[in-house]
């Protein structure tokens, strides 16, 4: 009402559209304008909706908050000087010339709030057809900004129907302009890399970097484990592993994730999962017999650490063992039923023949695959 009153006219943009006409609900709506900066300001200022400051206004966003809630809303802008990291902007009213700079025609959209579509770059059909294509020319729209060539990839993983239906001048451009990568912040890397590992086509798509001469530039080994990944991108199909748990299956080693966390600054977290799943992938693996999930359970037991179960868990995806997996999630781990108390009460007095006592009890009560209780323990100490 506010932009209807001032003869302004305001859209739905971008991913907000695409994401409506594929029947998602948006994460965040995004509108664009063609009321200036400081025209939004005024307006907003004079019907006292609260404005959040932030650092969009030289791009031409303003963040009004409305019912909780905060909406973005962008001048119409052209990109007058990109150097393949930032663009230098300056407005305009014409919807088609923002819509020429964005990267994916599905992302290209916008849509009237009376429910028109407007479409400049047939961005619908692809939507449809499941086609990823960049607006006009591939290579200038990844010259403005290097890190669209992993948003290829992740809108690849997550709007099309099948791997390996690229245009071949698109992954022309995307080789010819792979370097521009190198000079992208890790951090912004890493975000559009962790939504490719846990999209669709992710065998194909990571394949598809080491061809097009990607992975060197992202942070990831140039002599990469493919075998092993495409066995891993198998194994984790339906089994919601964390980002890295993908990744670590391209490792040979642990400098493998020292190069991954220097280019990319990765999460501590995420870095000790990788050198977890690296150091242990091979060894730590279920028993034969009856009681597969024992090796699982003494290493959770004997660990010192913090999150060690977490970590198995993605062990057990990475190795595709999709049952094993629920039994660890439902597995309580049991608390050892001695103290140093007890030990007291039984007569043993010297700190140092406690500790000693307590490991040798521990040490049984593993071996009983955790099922001793208290008296049985402490009958065993006699014996002992």
């Amino acid at each position: 009402e506010l932009f209807e009153k001032k003869n302004y006219e305001l859209r739905i943009a971008g991913g907000a559209v695409r994401d409506l006409l594929s029947g998602v609900t948006p994460q965040d709506i995004d509108f664009a304008t063609t009321a200036t900066p400081a025209e939004m300001k005024e307006m907003f200022t004079a019907a006292g909706v609260r404005l959040i400051n932030n650092k969009g206004e030289k791009h031409g966003t303003i963040t009004a908050r409305l019912h909780e809630q905060n909406f973005e809303i962008t001048t119409l802008r052209i990109d007058v000087v990109t150097d393949g990291r930032h663009a230098e902007v300056e407005f305009t009213t014409d919807w088609h010339k923002d819509a020429e700079r964005r990267d994916l025609t599905v992302n290209s959209m916008f849509l009237g709030l009376d429910g028109t579509l407007y479409d400049f770059f047939n961005g619908y059909e692809d939507l449809k057809s499941k086609k990823i294509r960049f607006v006009g020319k591939a290579a200038e729209r990844i010259q403005e900004d290097y890190l669209r060539i992993l948003r290829y990839f992740r809108f690849y993983g997550r709007i099309a129907e099948k791997p390996g239906d690229h245009e071949p001048n698109t992954l022309q451009a995307i080789k010819e302009n792979a370097k521009g990568l190198a000079g992208i912040s890790g951090e912004r890397i890493w975000v559009e890399l962790k939504k490719i590992l846990l999209g669709n086509h992710v065998n194909h798509l990571v394949q598809l970097m080491y061809e097009l001469d990607i992975a060197q530039y992202i942070g990831l080994p140039l002599d990469g484990n493919l075998e092993e990944f495409a066995r891993v991108t198998k194994n984790i199909q339906n089994l919601s592993p964390k980002p890295m748990t993908v990744l670590t299956s391209l490792f040979k080693g642990k400098d493998d994730v020292t190069n991954l966390d220097l280019r990319l600054k990765i999460s501590k977290e995420e870095k000790n999962l990788g050198l977890f799943l690296v150091k242990h992938r091979q060894e730590l693996t279920k028993a034969p017999g009856a009681e597969p999930l024992r090796p699982y359970q003494d290493f959770l037991m004997d660990s010192r650490e913090a999150n060690t179960n977490s970590k198995i868990f993605e062990l057990l995806k990475y190795q595709g063992e999709e049952e094993l997996l629920k039994e660890m999630q439902e597995w309580t781990v049991p608390s050892f039923p001695v103290s140093g108390h007890d030990l007291r009460k039984m007569g043993v007095s010297s700190g140092k023949e406690i500790g000693t006592a307590l490991q040798q009890l521990r040490e049984e009560w593993k071996k009983s695959g955790y099922h001793m209780d208290k008296e049985e323990l402490l009958s065993c100490l006699k014996k002992l």
